[in-house]
């Protein structure tokens, strides 16, 4: 085989990606990485490059597409990723189901660091982000229920197997950051009856709706948010550290999760975009 020959092979394995992977995992902060000796793949969309080369890889016989967040570096504050790109390249390679781990700030004292959280209900609270594929045509996607029902009792059955019982409920309200909330925000958020903070849930959760994903949020508390304990604040290296004494027991969970998934999608994700007239084509 000549060099060019080589070459055009190398570029046809990383452009023409259908059909790798049927579940996808998007790493949070800290979590950069899932499956060793994977097949790294570059991926092209009409809306720029997702974070990071996405890993290509098999767990329990499934085929799985890890994307780390942030990248692989943490060179993407929540208000900058590019999530469009994310959610497009994952499904081009075939992904349906999505499997979504996040830090978040706890708005409950009886959810503290290290509790995992399985949310069922977003509030979103960011501004400026584009938040849609449709930007043209009357295309109104459900949202009543964010989460994937099936792919929500997938992960707390994983969980409950993996010895690391997860919270079962909660709303989770998603703030533009990269700043933490202020003590009054963050009480605001309380009495609203919230449950937990984030900054990278929307619209990556909205997004993967308008793609006809199943989106499963995974939310591992770093801290009590600042309104919550009046003495300290919330900083940087105090959620980094925590979600990073976490990590291997996040990676069990998902591993768990991702083999106890239905192959066959029977939840009302997968057909939520029928009859709808979409003005630009899927992947």
């Amino acid at each position: 085989m000549t060099t060019e020959q080589s070459d055009e092979g190398n570029r046809r394995s990383m452009t023409q990606a259908e059909n790798r992977a049927d579940i996808g995992v998007i790493g949070g902060s800290g979590f950069y990485e899932l499956l060793s000796g994977a097949e790294q793949v570059t991926v092209e969309t009409p809306y720029g490059n997702p974070s990071d080369t996405i890993s290509v890889g098999t767990i329990g016989g499934r085929h799985v597409a890890f994307l780390p967040r942030h990248g692989r570096h943490h060179q993407y504050a929540p208000h900058t990723i590019n999530y469009r790109a994310n959610l497009w390249a994952l499904r081009s390679l075939g992904v349906r189901r999505i499997l979504a781990p996040c830090a978040v700030g706890s708005l409950r004292r009886d959810l503290g660091p290290g509790t995992l959280v399985i949310p069922d209900q977003l509030v979103d609270r960011t501004s400026g982000r584009v938040q849609t594929f449709y930007d043209e045509g009357a295309v109104h996607v459900s949202f009543a229920d964010p989460y994937c029902g099936h792919g929500r009792t997938a992960v707390l059955k994983a969980a409950a197997e993996a010895g690391s019982e997860a919270h079962d409920g909660g709303t989770m309200v998603v703030v533009e950051g990269p700043r933490f909330s202020t003590r009054a925000e963050s009480q605001w958020f309380a009495a609203a009856g919230w449950t937990l903070v984030n900054m990278t849930g929307h619209p990556e959760a909205v997004l993967a709706r308008e793609l006809g994903l199943c989106y499963t949020s995974i939310a591992l508390v770093t801290d009590l948010d600042a309104g919550i304990d009046a003495h300290d604040s919330v900083s940087q290296e105090d959620v980094f550290k925590v979600f990073a004494e976490n990590t291997e027991r996040l990676r069990g969970v998902i591993l768990e999760a991702v083999k106890l998934l239905p192959k066959e999608r029977e939840c009302p994700c997968a057909h939520v975009l029928d009859g709808l007239q979409l003005p630009i084509d899927l992947p």
